[in-house]
């Protein structure tokens, strides 16, 4: 049997991508609004970045049995993304900063999908990731190419 996501977890994850397929289409259809869209964008795509590597030092600050030794890798974790994300939202104009934040989400879930090989990371969070951060990074592709 499938382990189950709490159901708020179902419904606010998806609702998350809300606010990037806003700002990517509002970017892409109106030149004017576009400078503001792309603020919001990766505005919002640095804050979700430093979401995820909070997950992992809520993790680490509560670990399941036998995964205290975890801890440093994951609270490194927690760290970078947030970290990059700061960079992304430094670099000069909107593309860089933007293509920097895809890469961010889809590598934190590559790093995600390593330590669940190793049972660090349940697979129905990981599943959930994986959609989530293809969305967004999409919509952030979809940001830099307006």
């Amino acid at each position: 049997m499938r382990e189950a996501l709490p159901t708020p977890a179902r419904i606010l994850g998806p609702a998350g991508l809300i606010p990037f397929a806003g700002m990517a289409l509002l970017a892409l259809a109106s030149p004017e609004w576009r400078p503001d869209a792309l603020r919001g964008l990766i505005a919002y795509g640095a804050a979700i970045a430093s979401f995820l590597g909070a997950v992992h030092w809520g993790l680490a600050l509560h670990p399941a049995p036998g995964e205290e030794g975890a801890a440093w890798g994951r609270m490194g974790l927690g760290v970078l993304p947030a970290l990059a994300a700061w960079i992304a939202l430094l670099m000069p104009g909107f593309r860089p900063g933007l293509i920097t934040l895809a890469v961010i989400l889809v590598a934190t879930a590559l790093v995600e999908t390593l330590a669940a090989r190793r049972g660090l990371v349940p697979a129905p969070y990981l599943r959930l990731r994986w959609g989530l951060s293809l969305g967004a990074a999409a919509c952030l592709l979809l940001g830099a190419a307006a």
